[in-house]
């Protein structure tokens, strides 16, 4: 990493208790994330709000929180790859969009599991857009998952879901923004691309909202400006722990996620995971960890 990166992304000495305790609080953050965006797609605390309206708030927000970093560091930047930048950011303000969207219709815990897929789908994606070449050993993993998220579908006429879809299409498109990170990783310290990243959102979902922008109250601006340090804080953990440790060691402790949302679930919506949600998460966790554990095994070697 390059010394002017800034201090605060420097390489650090190995720490993997400290890396695995900055994923979780990540987790924490993120899953609160979710947990304001269902109360702002209720009427909670006033008029209902649009799920662009929420994604709007969360990079003009995380922005302004970075701005704030970066004018305390004052880290040197290079000239960004705005092409890359823009078709990264575009599918993650989509991804982010839906996922938001769905939290008002199903339980945190299915949408947070459905969303766990973002990395089969990024393998499976790498094929054709990177030429990978995936063995049997991930494509079992990419099964498995797959298998979890057909359960959490519940694929009866009882019990099927349409919103269940959102996350779904949330993680098809996350994988897509995987893509083009692991295109810009290493080319830029970390908080320019934060920065870049969430400065190119605020352009995007401030053109996609206008038409569904209507005035939050008091407490939803409050929400939103929380879902958008949230969101910084927890990307900025997540660099922090990368620095500290493998990301074949943090990778699992992401999975926190899940478990805070079905916290919060049950804490402000009392909530209950069933037997289908759990069975349905537990086998998309086991098929993302073992893919993780996998593509850590190819790069080593």
């Amino acid at each position: 990493m390059q010394a002017h990166s800034g201090r605060m992304f420097q390489a650090r000495t190995q720490n993997p208790a400290l890396a695995a305790t900055l994923i979780c609080i990540a987790s924490a953050f993120i899953a609160a994330t979710t947990l304001f965006a269902k109360a702002l797609g209720s009427d909670a605390f006033g008029p209902a709000l649009h799920p662009l309206q929420i994604s709007h708030g969360r990079y003009v927000f995380a922005f302004l929180g970075l701005v704030m970093v970066a004018g305390v560091m004052r880290p040197k930047f290079d000239a960004p790859h705005w092409g890359l930048h823009i078709v990264r950011t575009t599918f993650g303000w989509a991804g982010v969009t839906l996922m938001f969207a769905s939290v008002a219709y199903i339980p945190l815990a299915d949408a947070t599991a459905i969303s766990f897929l973002n990395p089969v789908f990024a393998m499976m994606l790498a094929i054709p857009l990177l030429g990978e070449r995936v063995g049997p050993i991930r494509w079992g993993a990419a099964i498995i998952a797959l298998v979890g998220a057909a359960i959490l579908l519940r694929p009866t006429p009882a019990s099927f879901q349409i919103a269940a879809l959102l996350p779904l299409g949330a993680a098809v498109l996350l994988g897509f923004e995987l893509i083009i990170i692991k295109k810009l990783s290493g080319k830029q310290n970390p908080l320019q691309v934060l920065l870049t990243n969430n400065m190119v959102g605020v352009i995007i979902s401030s053109l996609a909202v206008i038409p569904f922008w209507i005035a939050p109250t008091l407490a939803q601006w409050g929400l939103l400006a929380l879902i958008g340090i949230f969101m910084a804080v927890a990307q900025a953990c997540f660099v922090n722990a990368l620095a500290r440790a493998d990301a074949s060691f943090v990778a699992p402790f992401s999975y926190g996620t899940l478990l805070f949302a079905t916290l919060y679930d049950l804490i402000f919506y009392d909530i209950f995971p069933d037997a289908i949600t759990c069975l349905g998460a537990g086998i998309i966790i086991a098929g993302a960890v073992l893919l993780a554990l996998r593509e850590a095994q190819l790069r080593r070697a």
